[in-house]
């Protein structure tokens, strides 16, 4: 099979992660149990995880002139992830999330640093070899407008995008007309619909938005019916990233050809094996693992 070839436009970042019993609350302070650092930022993971389950993948986006960013540049190397369009921000450090593992879930705060270099002008800079790829995907850690421009960029080439809304906040009509893919949690899914009822958006937009439900799965609307694609379940570990392996294994598994239903049974048994590791990339799994639990 052609590997199908990918940019992904988006963040990088530097995880700093703490595990502790119970997350604190307002003006508490708690003892954690251990603290790592890791390479995160949801380009990032995105792009990585599309790598290991077998796609070209191009990261297109920013970091800092400092240890995180050569940290950062070197595992995508290490994880066959493309730096061609990876360029150093001298004036800003880059992007760090801060993230608090409690109670079997995850709290984040993310620093956008070099990532907000992500520009619109930026990623025209790149129109050319965009124009060559199979799909683009990109999230919500780089500007709004960057996300506005690539959308329409996109559309303008024919390229297919899959947006990946996350973090939630709102997005103009004519972006969601012009994506491929809609990929947004129940949490981000009412943002955008606000006032809505999430089946009547489903239905709304037939085999474009995708509502993740976490370990129930994912729900759509085929163009006849609502359907939803069952989970695997596991015990997880760290969630961390589970959304982030979910939207690569979609995106390679549609660039590929894949039937639709057959692309969202390999991206939800690719996030469920995600959440048995630790930290957001440290999960992710190869195309071989993915394969091996769909024919269990």
């Amino acid at each position: 099979m052609r590997k199908p070839k990918i940019a992904v436009i988006g963040s990088s970042s530097m995880d700093l992660v703490v595990t502790s019993k119970r997350r604190p609350g307002a003006g508490e302070t708690v003892l954690g149990e251990s603290f790592e650092t890791v390479p995160g930022g949801k380009g990032a993971n995105q792009a990585v995880a599309a790598a290991r389950l077998g796609a070209e993948v191009y990261m297109i986006g920013r970091v800092g002139e400092d240890a995180y960013g050569t940290a950062i540049l070197n595992n995508f190397k290490s994880n066959g992830v493309q730096t061609d369009y990876v360029e150093p921000v001298t004036h800003v450090r880059s992007g760090t999330a801060h993230i608090i593992l409690a109670e079997g879930d995850n709290s984040i705060v993310v620093v956008k640093g070099a990532n907000d270099h992500v520009t619109p002008d930026y990623v025209k800079e790149k129109r050319d070899f965009i124009e060559t790829c199979d799909l683009v995907m990109i999230q919500q850690e780089v500007p709004e407008e960057t996300v506005i421009e690539t959308a329409r960029l996109c559309q303008e080439l024919g390229v297919p995008l899959l947006l990946n809304p996350a973090p939630a906040r709102e997005i103009p009509d004519r972006v969601v007309e012009q994506v491929s893919y809609l990929t947004p949690n129940e949490h981000e899914a009412a943002l955008l619909f606000q006032g809505e009822e999430l089946a009547k958006a489903l239905k709304k937009y037939p085999n474009k938005l995708f509502i993740t439900e976490g370990a129930a799965g994912v729900r759509y609307f085929d163009g006849k019916e609502e359907a939803l694609v069952p989970s695997f379940p596991v015990k997880p570990i760290d969630t961390t990233g589970a959304g982030d392996t979910f939207n690569a294994a979609f995106g390679t598994a549609i660039a590929e050809g894949m039937g639709l239903r057959d692309s969202l049974r390999f991206a939800n048994r690719a996030a469920s094996l995600s959440v048995t590791g630790f930290g957001a990339q440290g999960g992710m799994p190869t195309r071989k693992e993915v394969e091996g639990g769909l024919t269990e």
